[in-house]
């Protein structure tokens, strides 16, 4: 006793210490250390016992916890049985005593420590753990501790974590599953008699669900009249510990929820019981109650009541989850729905003290994102299900749904809603499809044909009406402003741009559905904000410094701002609509669409001439930058058309293209005067993005002789212009580039004036390219600092231009890259001189690899075998070991990026079919694994890996018969091809490093080289090769099973199973009867009959499932075995 009472005092003091603020950190490492090698030794227990039931420091009571923990989940099986009957039945005396005033966490803690006895002891040698839950629960002393237990056994029981063996598992599971009537009954019951009891009139129980009645049960929003009498009661008024129960049965429910499946143990008294709980959440009056009393007390219990409602909305949404619904539980999901559906119509009813949007404010927060998410559900998992009754509403839940959606009190809400209408009208769009496809006949009829007249139109047409008004500044200005438009977010996208896209996406969806509802819904409030936008033209006045818009009252001003932010999203709506005008409806929507261009080829057009992106305002901070997004907003909505335009051109260039030829001219007309460095650059690019389109999409035959593309022909080729900002002046390029490289639509060969055009492209190129040409003479010559700044610029700038011409066309026909070779063919030699030059500049050396990478992939034909030999040859001799090594140490990132687009150009060549570039490849082996590898090796860091791993595997895979020849005739005599094996100690290596890289910590790594190996096996049988199979093969399963029992690449569990399972596959005699054998007797950690069992444990199956689940067994038992042999250290420590 004396020596306990010592130990207890010590201990407490050093737990002061060691939690006091003053204390070193050294100081604390030698009191954890001490507490440590207390708690290891055996009989520590003994002493924790003491220590829990003599002390009042919080401090002490969880180490004493910890140490019985670590002694339960870590060293039981070393237990006395003796001391283990002691333990069990002494803690739980323990908490039986105390679990009034023990602080909350303690008596958690000492909960879970009983549980975990049950986790390893339950049924055998600890058979009334189970029993004596039931029993705390069943006595209304101690009710919320049974409940506590529950839900503690319920989370660490169910799913248990690894340090069980699978076969403890399973068993735990099914004894759980056993006990789940039981338990559902009683917290039901619980659920039940405080409802009832706290109820103010006495309620008639629900009929109970009989196959007679389903008819009525389905019919429509509730009508069978006891439940809805029911759902009308007012709600019960709790006291405090009636509260707190029912929030702890509700989350012992919610956990229960979420692992047992669906079944008839849940009863329909039950489900109605969960409901009338989700009403809490629902009830203002309660809230509003609790604050007119003003006491703080009043005020808590309003909240805890408003969790009562968020906690049996997460039940209901437990079970809303699960995707696989028996039969006979379908009937069940409708009476949830029905009642769900009650709540949501009380949440949303109008009356005279409360708008939906105030009544919905004053909701707790939490019990609104629940109730969202319940929506969700219902549209994504069960509306398919729902929707076949004939009696269920749902166009009266449509209903519901948009005042819901409509009147959310925050932003996130609404994002939320909108949501779950994409999922609505995706499920719609899917549904018809389908039916179109299960028609042949009707399959030309669009999809609007199906829903003319459906019982969803009306709320389509009425979601898209609203959908636009929340968007404009119009109706709704003060929350609109509130939307961040500066800070980006990990989209690159500001919260305004976000609102604005899953609204149009909205728009776009309906749009898909109801094309001629959407258009005439849409235009007419473009139009009328396009009037006052063309009608700014009368308030320009010419001043002194230029032209001013004479606007300056506040009010109009304002307006202004307002009816310049709409239209800018109302274009960006109309652009996103584009596509549903081309293809197969293009003739049939034809007016429609030359309507909308025809208006914003004139909107363009004005903004250009009257240049209001330059002019004066009374508000520049905010006018200046509408007029400017308007304008850049017309010009994008109408490169959005640039389909529709080239479908226009194809099908009237023979009979009257006046029409076409017009929109196209004035549209350029409209570009023009905006190519310029003076010009925003906002507005810039939208102006050349659109010149892109028209060059690349349209590519009318007229466009080189129209006086404007021929003024930016001599803007761009002048040198003494000022240069064009690098984005623009890269577009720019590629636009006047492929005016020239492409072929023109609907024209055959012989017209296509290629000779002329080629003349033409050599000139724009030898204009483009002039000062960098001149470059070569003196790039041998060494450079001051100055110039070679200079030099860097006019590199930068000459290939960024180059590489995106050259990447542009890679796609097209062979004429068109061959003469964009030729033109180039100057510069891509004088790329090659300068490169040796630069090597030592990985900024250069990045810029040159990036254009010869783009040459490579788009032009190699072109370029011609002689010549890429000679660069390739360059490479290899500029890339020596001391190059690669200063690139990749010494360089940081640029100097990597360098090494890995070196690799990537490698990867081309190795690909290349037929024999030309085959005398590289032991060249480009002996690179990767002489020079490259062994730098990289050993680094932690992932950079130059995936690249050189993809470039090797790329080597077997496209050059297979480097390595394995197959002689014809060893096929016909044996009947198999015995294939010859050549190159076997590069083929050895470069496995060698695949095997080595499985062994490293980046997982983005293992998971490409696994692909790679699975995808040579798919496509070359590279496990079943002799030299794989008989060197290899286990050495490689070895390493995929030592990952998974380190459980370093936890992610990849589901890969490794399967391409451990299809290496074995290759020789399962072998691997079950030397592989495994080997394996196990190689394992350290556990004995020779733990080995037994493990090896007995893996049934000799052949089929994958069963394959990759007795591995993830034997895993999971071998690590557990481990756990259960760390045996307790000798040696004994006093405090």
């Amino acid at each position: 006793q004396a020596s306990e009472e010592a130990s207890l005092r010590a201990l407490e003091s050093l737990m002061t210490e060691f939690f006091h603020n003053c204390t070193t950190n050294e100081r604390k490492r030698e009191i954890e250390e001490l507490l440590n090698n207390f708690a290891q030794q055996i009989g520590a227990w003994r002493f924790c016992l003491y220590f829990l039931s003599s002390t009042r420091n919080d401090y002490v009571m969880m180490y004493s916890l910890t140490v019985f923990e670590n002694l339960i989940n870590k060293m039981w099986l070393g237990v006395p049985s003796q001391d283990k009957m002691e333990i069990r039945s002494c803690l739980p005396k323990l908490l039986l005593a105390h679990h009034k005033t023990l602080p909350y966490f303690i008596r958690n803690k000492l909960c879970k420590v009983i549980v975990d006895i049950g986790r390893q002891d339950w049924p055998m040698f600890y058979h009334d753990f189970f029993t004596n839950i039931l029993q705390l629960i069943q006595s209304p002393v101690t009710t919320p501790l049974g409940l506590i237990m529950l839900k503690t056994t319920s989370e660490e029981l169910a799913c248990p974590r690894e340090d069980l063996s699978v076969a403890r598992k399973e068993e735990l599971r099914k004894l759980l599953l056993d006990q789940v009537q039981t338990v559902l009954g009683l917290l039901t019951g619980i659920l039940e008699s405080i409802w009832d009891k706290h109820s103010v009139t006495a309620a008639t129980p629900p009929p109970s669900p009989t196959s007679g009645e389903s008819g009525d049960l389905l019919s429509s929003l509730l009508q069978s009249p006891s439940a809805a009498k029911l759902l009308n009661q007012p709600i019960p008024i709790l006291d405090t510990e009636s509260e707190y129960i029912c929030s702890l049965a509700l989350e012992c429910l919610a956990h229960l929820f979420s692992w047992i499946p669906l079944s008839t143990s849940i009863t329909p008294s039950l489900l109605t019981t969960i409901f009338h709980f989700a009403r809490f959440g629902c009830d203002t009056r309660v809230r509003k109650m609790s604050s007119v009393n003003g006491s703080s007390q009043n005020s808590v219990l309003g909240q805890e009541r408003g969790r009562l409602g968020v906690l049996a909305m997460s039940c209901i949404n437990e079970l809303m989850s699960k995707n696989c619904v028996p039969m006979e539980f379908e009937e069940y999901l409708l009476r949830m729905f029905q009642q769900t559906f009650y709540l949501l119509q009380k949440i949303t009813k109008d009356n005279n003290a409360h708008t939906v949007k105030s009544r919905l404010e004053e909701l707790d927060e939490s019990y609104i994102e629940k109730f969202t998410d319940f929506l969700r559900l219902f549209v994504s998992v069960h509306l398919r299900r729902i929707e076949s009754y004939s009696q269920f509403p749902v166009v009266e839940f449509l209903a519901l749904l948009f005042k819901y959606t409509f009147h959310q009190p925050t932003h996130e809400g609404y994002f939320s809603c909108l949501d779950i209408w994409t999922l609505f009208l995706d499920y719609l769009t899917s549904k018809i499809k389908s039916r179109l496809a299960d028609k042949e006949a009707v399959l030309n009829r669009p999809l609007f044909c199906f829903l003319r007249g459906h019982r969803y139109e009306d709320a389509l047409v009425l979601l898209l009406t609203e959908v636009l008004n929340r968007i404009q500044f119009r109706y709704n200005q003060a929350q609109l402003e509130e939307l961040d438009d500066e800070t980006l977010d990990d989209d690159q996208q500001t919260e305004w741009q976000r609102y604005l896209r899953q609204s149009l996406e909205v728009v776009a969806k309906v749009m898909e559905l109801l094309p001629t509802h959407a258009f005439s819904t849409l235009f007419p409030v473009l139009q009328d904000n396009l009037e006052v936008y063309l009608g700014l033209q009368q308030f320009v006045v010419t001043s002194g410094t230029g032209h001013r818009l004479n606007i300056t009252a506040e009010n109009d001003c304002r307006r202004l701002h307002c009816s310049l932010r709409d239209l800018s999203s109302l274009l960006q709506a109309v652009g996103r609509l584009a596509e549903y005008f081309i293809g197969d409806v293009f003739a049939a929507r034809f007016n429609d669409a030359l309507t909308v261009v025809e208006r914003l080829v004139k909107v363009t057009l004005y903004g250009s001439q009257i240049k209001l992106y330059n002019i004066e305002t009374a508000v520049p901070s905010v006018l200046k930058p509408d007029l400017i997004d308007v304008h850049a907003q017309s010009l994008a909505a109408l490169q959005a058309y640039a389909h529709w335009l080239a479908q226009f051109y194809s099908e009237v260039h023979r009979q009257n293209p006046e029409q076409f030829i017009s929109l196209v001219s004035t549209a350029l007309e409209a570009i023009t005067p905006l190519i310029s460095s003076k010009v925003q650059e906002k507005l810039l690019l939208s102006a050349c993005h659109l010149l892109v389109s028209l060059a690349t999409t349209v590519r009318p035959v007229f466009l080189i002789s129209i006086p404007a593309v021929q003024k930016v022909f001599n803007r761009i080729t002048d040198t003494s212009a000022q240069r064009l900002p690098d984005k623009a002046q890269v577009l720019v390029c590629r636009a006047l580039s492929n005016v020239l490289l492409l072929p023109w639509p609907n024209l055959p060969e012989s017209e296509q004036q290629w000779a002329v055009r080629s003349t033409n492209h050599a000139s724009l190129i030898s204009a483009l390219t002039r000062e960098y040409r001149q470059l070569k003479s003196n790039a041998i010559l060494p450079q001051r600092k100055v110039q070679l700044e200079d030099t860097k610029v006019i590199i930068h700038q000459t290939l960024s231009v180059l590489e995106d011409i050259v990447e542009s066309i890679s796609g097209e026909s062979t004429k068109s890259r061959q003469i964009c070779y030729q033109s180039l063919q100057e510069s891509v030699q004088v790329s090659l001189a300068l490169f040796p030059a630069f090597i030592h500049q990985s900024d250069v050396t990045d810029e040159m690899l990036s254009f010869f990478l783009t040459l490579f992939q788009g032009l190699r034909v072109q370029m011609g075998v002689p010549f890429t030999e000679q660069i390739i040859q360059t490479f290899l001799n500029m890339f020596t070991r001391e190059q690669l090594a200063e690139s990749i140490l010494h360089e940081g990132s640029t100097g990597c990026r360098v090494v890995e687009k070196f690799l990537k150009i490698l990867q081309v060549v190795v690909q290349e079919p037929g024999q030309v570039f085959k005398p590289f490849l032991p060249s480009v082996i002996s690179l990767c694994m002489e020079q490259v590898y062994p730098i990289i090796a050993e680094r932690s860091s992932p950079d130059v890996k995936a690249e050189l791993f993809e470039l090797l595997f790329r080597v077997l895979h496209h050059n297979w018969r480097y390595f394995f020849k197959s002689s014809v005739l060893a096929s016909v005599q044996r009947g198999v091809a015995e294939e010859q094996m050549e190159n076997e100690a590069q083929f050895s290596a470069i496995m060698q490093a695949f095997g080595q890289s499985f062994l490293q910590p980046d997982i983005h790594l293992f998971k490409q080289n696994l692909f790679y190996l699975e995808m040579l096996n798919t496509k070359q049988k590279l496990y079943h090769k002799k030299i794989f199979r008989t060197t290899m093969l286990f050495q490689f399963v070895n390493v995929l099973l030592q990952v998974l029992v380190h459980k370093s690449h936890d992610l990849l569990q589901e890969e490794i199973g399967i391409a451990t399972y299809n290496m074995a596959s290759v020789d399962f005699d072998g691997f079950y009867s030397a592989f495994l054998p080997e394996f196990l007797a190689s394992c350290d950690g556990v004995d020779s009959n733990q080995k037994n069992v493990l090896g007995r444990n893996f049934k000799m199956d052949r089929d994958l499932p069963s394959f990759t689940q007795n591995v993830h067994r034997l895993v999971n038992d071998l690590r557990y075995y481990r756990l259960c042999n760390d045996s307790l250290p000798p040696g004994t420590v006093k405090l």
